[in-house]
């Protein structure tokens, strides 16, 4: 990437109100780097149909900066060398990491394992036992630092290489027992976090938090889970993305093996030991050496290209209701780009919401 006026003005646009991972790409992919992008926010609010556009507080980008380098660590974005590759072939996948500890661990494969808060002890230990033997395995182990078998799973890979993406800000601890563990991983292992420092964790970052967690990982083992539960999320956004999903069968019995059970009726492997993990997840090492994500030119739409007519086609066929891009430009009979720069122009304005899948609908 470009020095540091191009990182802050890279943030600065993230921080920006209406700035989601999916439009930042846009921004970044047609106008080429941050600063254009955010000279050109307010033409497109404007068209959008929004007031005026209210770019980031420039002295708070440069507080988050001073305060991440400060704390011992950075900021990664997508598009630099030491941003995960696999991670950034999620369409959803964070413009920028606060990160801080070892990076090198991002260079190997990694192993997520994720399971229940309430998890029974020996459900515990042998998540401890498995995230152990995959690290003399030199596997790296992904977790969400989480009560249970997150906790058990950082604890048993501590020494051989740990990845922990948190909720909330670089800078906070959650749950509060786990101060000594978020310590001893941000100085041996990797603490990754989305939000800005400061941000107390909520109920709507941890399925942020979940997708991070599968992105980076070769592979997803779910331990001990309820069925509806957090790590099923994880499961389910690792196999979209054509990662390997792996469960540790329970007793029909135990509710909290009611997840796993269900995931292994529904097509996931059930593995038992690491061995087995490793011998599904060394084929997609080839994959880990792929160049990351960079912002190329996208087909040619610039603001103006469209006209009022083909603008209007686009709104009047959305709703309250999902729908596809791909379906709007079947029946808008506009191009791809200039559909995309509409919606872009909507979002912008804050009267657009992208859900599962790249589907659209009108803010509620």
């Amino acid at each position: 990437m470009g020095g540091s006026q191009e990182q802050f003005d890279q943030l600065r646009l993230i921080r920006s109100p209406n700035i989601g991972p999916v439009s930042y790409r846009q921004l970044m992919g047609r106008f080429g780097n941050a600063k254009a992008a955010l000279g050109a926010l307010p033409d497109l609010v404007r068209r959008g149909g929004g007031g005026p556009s209210l770019l980031a507080d420039e002295a708070s980008v440069a507080r988050e900066l001073q305060f991440v380098e400060k704390f011992g660590g950075r900021h990664i974005f997508i598009g630099d060398p030491e941003y995960p590759s696999l991670l950034s072939h999620f369409d959803n996948a964070p413009p920028v990491l606060s990160v801080k500890g070892d990076l090198g661990l991002l260079n190997r494969i990694a192993i997520s394992i994720v399971g229940a808060r309430n998890a029974s002890a020996g459900a515990c230990q042998f998540a401890r036992q498995l995230a152990y033997d995959l690290g003399q395995m030199e596997f790296p182990v992904v977790s969400g630092l989480a009560r249970g078998i997150d906790t058990a799973a950082h604890a048993g890979s501590i020494e051989s290489g740990t990845i922990a993406v948190i909720a909330g800000g670089l800078d906070v601890v959650y749950p509060p027992e786990n101060k000594a563990l978020q310590d001893a991983i941000a100085e041996r292992g990797l603490l990754i976090a989305e939000q800005p420092p400061g941000t107390e964790p909520r109920a709507r970052h941890f399925p942020y938090r979940n997708r991070i967690i599968a992105g980076i990982s070769a592979g997803t083992v779910v331990v001990e889970a309820a069925p509806k539960s957090g790590s099923l999320i994880t499961a389910r956004l690792a196999a979209e993305a054509g990662r390997e999903v792996m469960a540790i069968p329970g007793s029909p019995l135990d509710p909290r093996s009611r997840g796993c059970n269900q995931l292994i009726r529904e097509g996931a492997t059930l593995v038992q030991n690491a061995e087995e993990i490793a011998e599904l997840v060394r084929p997609l090492d080839h994959r880990m050496r792929a160049v990351p994500a960079r912002y190329v030119a996208s087909e040619p739409a610039t603001i103006g290209d469209d006209t009022n007519d083909e603008r209007q086609a686009v709104i009047d066929l959305m709703g309250m209701t999902y729908v596809s891009v791909d379906e709007l430009v079947r029946q808008s009979g506009s191009s791809q780009a200039n559909v995309q720069m509409v919606l872009l122009e909507m979002e912008l304005a804050g009267k657009l919401e992208r859900g599962a899948g790249g589907k659209v609908r009108f803010a509620a």
